[in-house]
């Protein structure tokens, strides 16, 4: 029987670690199914979803052991079952003068919403006009039936008038 197990990645960044997990999947006999995998404050972080037999979920530890010897911490998590999640998937994306706790503002408004976020890609900019950090961040997510796009604009916007909320024109596929 398949499983399906979440790889965490974290290290320092050079080339070939992208490599050297595809290796120990591969050789475990696992499937690479999706993957977030970035330089991120110098280091080389995140995440892969994998899905391998069960019987040899220990030779894809071993093979991890073996990424750790290269300086690059890897902890395999069970993975959950997919559930099916009620709503409109929906993808934004908010632009913003940066501020200590605008994250914590924009998701707390969402919550609010009773909003799940699937994705949430953030990072600062310089503005191209004053040259002053601008958040920008990338949220996919899903919608409860009864709450309509308008709702969500409305909210974000009376987050500061410096926020800007834009809307994929086509909705997200989930």
């Amino acid at each position: 029987m398949d499983r399906s197990v979440i790889l965490t990645v974290v290290g320092s960044d050079r080339p070939g670690l992208t490599r050297a997990i595809a290796e120990a999947v591969y050789a475990a006999g696992g499937n690479w199914l999706e993957s977030h995998l970035s330089r991120l404050g110098g280091k080389y972080v995140g995440s892969v979803l994998v899905e391998l037999p069960e019987e040899r979920l220990d030779e894809l530890e071993a093979a991890v052991r073996g990424i750790d010897a290269l300086g690059i911490k890897v902890e395999i998590i069970a993975a959950a079952e997919s559930e099916d999640q009620s709503g409109q998937s929906l993808a934004i994306e908010i632009v913003g003068q940066d501020r200590p706790g605008i994250v914590r503002e924009v998701t707390a408004v969402l919550a609010g919403l009773s909003v799940n976020i699937e994705d949430f890609i953030s990072k600062i900019e310089g503005s191209a006009w004053s040259g002053a950090p601008l958040f920008r961040a990338r949220v996919q997510m899903v919608l409860p039936a009864d709450l309509s796009t308008d709702k969500v604009r409305e909210a974000l916007e009376a987050i500061s008038s410096e926020v800007m909320v834009d809307f994929d024109r086509e909705p997200a596929s989930s």
